[in-house]
């Protein structure tokens, strides 16, 4: 069964023009023409909008790619439909990944294979400079060497690794002009890029939405937002990981990756009016079982430099998805207390108040949360020691086995967030997959009820053609009278 596209975001047809070519014909979108154009039903309510969730973690990012990939070409058949999107957000590697969803949005049915396919294309070698003399400006700049000034003419200043290869990757792939378009269609609410500001030290959340962007964003004094058309730069900052990519420079300014701070963007999805949220982690939770295996390793791999750095990157792009979740749940449920014992007016009238307060209302969010049910670290380290990591230069290998050897031996935090190959991405975008499978009746609960409140769609051709002729008639009533008034 082909999958219907989404609500919300319809292609385009074409009407007939009246006779004798007075008026041009025009683009109409089906999800228009309808009965409800004009015979306005009562009670009528648009379906929840749904937001999008993708962390930040380097090349760890490909294990979003195989839950998109499960969005896009597992659920529908489950479903009958491609499942609504309406707001992404994302950090690090997470803005990235949805940079390319919110520029594709009008074509539900390619974005997994095109997403997937890229980052199967990776080779490390042609990201990230390994090369002798990139080795030798990262030892110096390790023992206090000065970074040449910033160019004028270049956005990018610092970093320990060259990542001109990374950037080239991600203005090619991404089609950016489709985010704007996407947002006058429809077929794209609103999307977030969060960044970290180099100066104060702040989040600093671009938008770009179909809407216009509220003045009192938060209350939270190290939360800033901008309205901007979401760029390459703004995404390749959001992706600058701490020390070791480049700062990238927006306007006179310089960011580095927002996961700093918001490493799990849910804030932003919720102030732009999601209602419904699907979030995605990259970082693997042990069970007690697995934390007493790994102890033992980890105290021998303690006093090795390279793993403690990789342990201080997972300390710094912090991940608050289970506490913020707890945190949504206890609002739902004084929502639901509030309402079962003072009546149907709490809400309205508690929001009031809190508006005033906090400058945005409480509501009632449905979640789920995908994280990998592996450790991501564990997975790089067995990549590497089984060779199946894809590196023509001896330099660039060197490094990469080096790298590997200063970590534990079954867990390589470090290299897990650099490693951007293909192979070592197809591992991931497979275990994302089947993590979103398993669980699968949890996704259809989110999405299954989800068709569009607004209008019901007219599916037989007699029917559509019956409304592009009320349709064309209308404009036709609409420009006689416009030439009887002038």
């Amino acid at each position: 069964m082909t999958p219907e596209v989404a609500p919300g975001c319809e292609p385009l047809v074409r009407t007939r023009g009246p006779p004798g070519g007075r008026l041009p014909d025009l683009a109409v979108d089906k999800a228009a023409i309808t009965r409800d154009n004009y015979r306005v039903k009562p009670g009528r309510s648009r379906r929840p909008r749904v937001g999008f969730v993708l962390a930040g973690g380097g090349s760890r990012g490909a294990y979003e790619a195989g839950i998109i990939q499960y969005l896009r070409v597992d659920l529908p058949r489950r479903l009958g439909r491609h499942v609504p999107i309406d707001i992404v957000s994302g950090t690090s590697v997470g803005a990235i990944n949805a940079s390319f969803l919110a520029a594709t949005m009008d074509d539900p049915a390619i974005q997994a294979d095109r997403l997937v396919g890229h980052w199967k294309a990776l080779r490390i070698e042609e990201l990230l400079g390994l090369r002798a003399i990139d080795l030798m400006r990262a030892t110096r700049l390790l023992l206090g060497g000065e970074p040449p000034p910033p160019d004028p003419t270049t956005y990018r200043y610092g970093g320990l690794l060259d990542t001109s290869g990374l950037e080239r990757f991600v203005v090619k792939n991404i089609p950016w002009r489709g985010i704007e378009r996407n947002l006058r269609s429809g077929c794209l609410h609103a999307m977030s890029v969060s960044a970290t500001h180099v100066g104060t030290g702040h989040t600093v959340v671009f938008l770009s939405s179909a809407d216009p962007v509220p003045l009192d964003w938060s209350r939270d004094p190290f939360v800033r937002h901008r309205a901007a058309r979401v760029g390459p730069r703004h995404v390749l900052a959001s992706a600058a990981l701490p020390v070791l990519f480049p700062s990238v420079k927006i306007g006179d300014e310089f960011f580095v990756d927002g996961g700093l701070r918001q490493n799990t963007p849910m804030s932003p999805a919720i102030r732009l009016g999601a209602d419904r949220m699907l979030l995605v982690s990259l970082r693997h939770v042990a069970n007690p079982e697995e934390e007493r295996d790994m102890v033992a390793e980890r105290t021998h791999a303690y006093p090795k430099p390279l793993f403690l750095i990789g342990k201080a990157l997972n300390a710094l792009l912090l991940d608050h998805t289970e506490y913020d979740l707890a945190r949504m749940r206890r609002i739902n449920a004084i929502l639901d207390a509030g309402e079962a014992a003072f009546g149907s007016s709490f809400e309205d009238v508690m929001n009031r108040e809190f508006v005033r307060l906090r400058g945005a209302p409480l509501r009632r969010i449905q979640a789920a949360h995908i994280r990998p049910s592996i450790d991501i670290g564990a997975l790089a380290a067995e990549h590497v020691h089984r060779g199946k990591v894809i590196v023509h230069g001896k330099v660039a290998r060197r490094l990469i086995q080096r790298l590997a050897a200063g970590e534990s031996r079954h867990e390589s935090d470090l290299l897990s967030y650099l490693l951007f190959d293909g192979s070592y991405a197809t591992a991931l975008i497979e275990m994302g997959r089947r993590d979103a499978a398993a669980k699968e009746e949890e996704l259809v609960k989110l999405f299954g009820d989800l068709v569009d409140g607004s209008a019901e769609q007219i599916d037989t051709e007699a029917e559509v053609e019956d409304a592009e002729e009320v349709v064309t008639a209308d404009l036709r009533v609409q420009a006689a009278g416009s030439r009887g008034e002038s």
